[in-house]
C-alpha cells in the first residue's frame, strides 16, 4: 500500500473462515439435525403417546370446566386416550359431532426441541441458566399449545352457528389450526428466544457467572480431523440415507404406509390394516435404528470436549 500507511488484510484464510462458520453456522446446522432428528422420531404411530394423553387429557378437562359440563368427551384413538369428541346440534354430520385428537405431530415437542436448541446453543449464558431456561420454555409451549387445542372448539361452535350443519362451517377452525401449526407458532418462539436474549445479557452478575464457567469442561466443534472422522461421518450419511430410503423408495412401506392412511382416515378395524400397520411399524423401525446410529455417530465424531486451561499453579 503506497503512502507508507498500514497494510490491511483484505483476504480470510480457511482456518479463520472456518472459525467463523463455526460461530455463525452452527444453530442453524443443529436445527437442520434436530429437525431429521424429530422427523425421523415422530415417523412411528403415537410416538409421544405419554405427552399426547396427558395434552388431550387436560384439553377434555378444562373443555368441561370452561365451555361446559357435557362438551367433549375423552375416547381412545389408536389405542390412546388422545381423541375428543365435541357434540352440538350446529356442527355438521349425521351425529353433530366434531371429532379431534392429539396426534404426536401436534403434541408441542417439535417446537419445545426448537426453543431449547436455541436457547442451549447460545453463547455466553451460564450453562446451568440455559438448561433452566429450555425448562421453562418447554413449559411455557405446553401451555401455548393447550390453549391452541381450547381455542377449536369456540371458533367451531361460532362459525358453526351462523351455518349449522354445513361441513364448510369448520373451515375457519382448520384454517386457523393450520396457520398457526405453519408458522405462527415459529414467530412465537422466535420473540420469545429474542425476549431471553435480551434479558439474560442485560444483567453484570450474570456476565461473571459466565465468564467464571469459560474455566469449566464443555463441548465445543472438532477443529482438528483426521480420517477416521472423516470415514465415520461418510459412513453415517450413508446409514441416514438408507433409513430415508427405507421408508420413502420400498414399496412394500410405501404401499403399507397408504392402506394405514386409508385405515385411519376412514377408521376401519381390519386384518389388512392390522397387517399393514405391522409392515409399516416394521420398516420405521429399522429406519429409525440406522438413522438413530447415523446421528448418534455424527454427534460424537463432531463434537469434542474442551478441557479448562490449565492454572499456572498446576
Amino acid at each position: 500500500m503506497a503512502g507508507g500507511g498500514v497494510a490491511v488484510k483484505d483476504d480470510l484464510t480457511w482456518a479463520e473462515v472456518f472459525d467463523l462458520g463455526q460461530k455463525y453456522l452452527k444453530i442453524p446446522v443443529a436445527l437442520l439435525l434436530v429437525e431429521a432428528f424429530y422427523w425421523f422420531l415422530t415417523q412411528p404411530v403415537n410416538t409421544l403417546a405419554p405427552i399426547q394423553i396427558s395434552e388431550a387429557w387436560l384439553w377434555h378437562n378444562l373443555s368441561e370446566i370452561i365451555w361446559g359440563s357435557g362438551t367433549s368427551e375423552l375416547l381412545y384413538h389408536n389405542g390412546f386416550l388422545t381423541k375428543l369428541e365435541f357434540t352440538d346440534a350446529v356442527f355438521p354430520g349425521q351425529f353433530s359431532v366434531l371429532s379431534l385428537y392429539v396426534s404426536d405431530e401436534c403434541a408441542g415437542i417439535h417446537e419445545m426441541i426448537f426453543i431449547s436448541t436455541l436457547i442451549l446453543l447460545t453463547d455466553g449464558v451460564p450453562q446451568r441458566l440455559r438448561i433452566k431456561s429450555a425448562l421453562v420454555m418447554c413449559g411455557i409451549v405446553y401451555v401455548l399449545n393447550i390453549v391452541r387445542l381450547l381455542t377449536l372448539y369456540p371458533l367451531a361452535i361460532n362459525a358453526c352457528t351462523g351455518n349449522p350443519n354445513d361441513p364448510s362451517c369448520l373451515t375457519d377452525m382448520w384454517t386457523f389450526h393450520t396457520a398457526v401449526y405453519q408458522w405462527a407458532f415459529l414467530v412465537v418462539l422466535l420473540l420469545m428466544w429474542l425476549g431471553w436474549f435480551k434479558w439474560v445479557n442485560a444483567g453484570k452478575a450474570i456476565q461473571r457467572a459466565a465468564e467464571a464457567e469459560k474455566q469449566s469442561w464443555s463441548f465445543a466443534i472438532r477443529k482438528e480431523w483426521s480420517r477416521i472422522h472423516l470415514a465415520l461421518i461418510f459412513i453415517s450419511a450413508i446409514l441416514i440415507a438408507g433409513a430415508a430410503a427405507n421408508i420413502m423408495l420400498d414399496p412394500v412401506a410405501i404401499d403399507a404406509k397408504a392402506d394405514v392412511d386409508a385405515c385411519d382416515y376412514y377408521q376401519l378395524i381390519t386384518a389388512d390394516c392390522g397387517n399393514s400397520q405391522q409392515a409399516w411399524d416394521n420398516a420405521i423401525s429399522e429406519s429409525w435404528s440406522l438413522a438413530s446410529i447415523g446421528l448418534v455417530t455424527i454427534a460424537a465424531t463432531t463434537m469434542t470436549i474442551k478441557h479448562p486451561p490449565k492454572s499456572e499453579e498446576e
